[in-house]
């Protein structure tokens, strides 16, 4: 069995553009790693964030969606991402969140680790998961938040079911994560990377059903390492009844999708060939990357999306 290393990128959506920057690049200081456009929708932006050269697991993508209608976290959806950091800086973080004036909720535990919770620009629930013996984790160094502080990547979501959505089948035998532990209402799924590895499903029975919209999270994508692993996960994927889709090139990487029953849009994302294809590692994010199909409409897409007024060189405080 193809065994998923875990979580490749979540991507959510976003509908006040200079806010949203300012919260993901100044005061979470994650590196802006890539500027291009949805590619199913190229008059709107699609920003992906990460570590500094925007690895696998480390990866938080965005559709801008300006005016869009908010979305509403319920069960069926992702209804919340969560960031690790060295345990050792939740208390870094926790002051330096209530000083940008976010309403952080008291530090809890979960799983034996420290959390911070806390909405973004459009309501998302956003968590700084504590993770020991971090320290050592590569961390962009060219950012506002000192580096022994700085986010390493991901550590995975919360999806939210009204029971058992089957969401546990498809982590289990498309994806290969293993069950690791029960807390609550929360069951623990976890791949094998140091970075995106964990899925929490919380069960909340009785809740409403959440919608797409901004403030929401739109997919999560799982990583296959290459073209060949993305193939048997996908026949996993059609074993289990979930209709996958063809391949889909999205330029960094190739991209499967379906759809959980009642839940959750999945993807299978190829590690390869990654950002640096078409930038290099000092320049990454700095300009609109078009894939080739679309460069000839240069002009006019340019003219339709919104300006990042609020985007600044890295390392501005």
């Amino acid at each position: 069995m193809t065994i998923s290393q875990g979580i490749h990128h979540v991507t959510a959506i976003t509908g006040e553009l200079d806010r949203h920057l300012d919260f993901y690049t100044r005061i979470l200081g994650l590196r802006l790693v890539k500027r291009t456009v949805n590619f199913d929708d190229p008059a709107s932006h699609h920003l992906y964030y990460g570590d500094a050269t925007g690895r696998p697991g480390s990866i938080m993508t965005f559709f801008v969606w300006p005016g869009g209608r908010a979305g509403r976290v319920g069960t069926g959806v992702a209804g919340a991402v969560a960031f690790a950091v060295p345990a050792t800086s939740i208390g870094f973080w926790y002051e330096r969140l209530i000083s940008q004036g976010l309403r952080v909720d008291a530090p809890a535990r979960r799983f034996g680790e420290p959390v911070l919770e806390f909405p973004d620009p459009d309501g998302m629930r956003i968590e700084l998961i504590g993770v020991a013996g971090l320290e050592a984790a590569p961390a962009w160094d060219g950012g506002p938040v000192p580096a022994e502080h700085a986010v390493r990547g991901l550590h995975g979501v919360t999806i939210w079911e009204s029971g058992d959505d089957g969401h546990a089948a498809t982590l289990e035998r498309v994806f290969g994560l293993r069950p690791d532990g029960e807390e609550e209402n929360r069951l623990r799924f976890r791949g094998p990377a140091e970075m995106g590895a964990v899925v929490d499903l919380r069960r909340v029975g009785g809740f409403w059903t959440g919608t797409t919209g901004t403030g929401v999270v739109h997919h999560v994508a799982f990583r296959a390492a290459d073209g060949a692993a993305q193939a048997a996960l996908r026949e996993a994927a059609l074993a289990a009844a979930l209709h996958p889709t063809g391949v889909l090139d999205r330029s960094y990487f190739r991209s499967v999708y379906f759809r959980q029953l009642h839940g959750v849009l999945f993807e299978i994302a190829t590690d390869d060939p990654g950002f640096l294809i078409d930038e290099s590692a000092e320049a990454l994010g700095t300009e609109l990357r078009l894939p080739p199909w679309l460069e000839p409409s240069r002009v006019a897409i340019e003219a339709k999306l919104p300006p990042l007024h609020a985007w600044q060189a890295p390392g501005v405080a």
